[in-house]
């Protein structure tokens, strides 16, 4: 028997600021509040299939992750969102219209194959790659 993963169920985010995450987060790439435990310093996205909670740093959880996130030391490099439809001009102006910074659209390997992405980094400075579709 081995272990088989299907997808990624969720993906837990420690954040300085909830509100301009959830901005982010909501506002600018679409996610949905699914469930929050206020008590916890918990929000949990919807993000298509998967989940993307935001665990406030200085909440009883996020405390036990020790310092925020910065570049000085981060516990992710980067997490990848699938995006559709993916149309590379209409999010860059979507991003920079919001005040972000995306990187160039660039061909890069994902659990489909090879597709267009965009780096853009959050308000917490966590790297999250928009994915297009995999090439023909």
């Amino acid at each position: 028997m081995s272990i088989r993963i299907r997808d990624i169920d969720h993906v837990v985010l420690r954040v300085r600021d909830l509100p301009r995450a959830l901005a982010f987060y909501c506002g600018v790439l679409g996610c949905t509040v699914e469930r929050e435990l206020k008590e916890r310093g918990l929000v949990q996205l919807r993000a298509g299939s998967a989940m993307i909670d935001l665990v406030t740093v200085d909440s009883d959880l996020g405390r036990q992750g020790g310092a925020g996130p910065g570049m000085e030391g981060r516990n992710l490099d980067h997490f990848c969102v699938r995006v559709e439809p993916f149309d590379a001009s209409a999010i860059l102006t979507i991003l920079r219209n919001h005040g972000y910074s995306p990187g160039e659209p660039a061909r890069r390997y994902g659990a489909e194959g090879y597709g267009p992405s965009i780096y853009v980094q959050d308000p917490d400075g966590n790297t999250v790659e928009l994915k297009g579709p995999p090439e023909d």
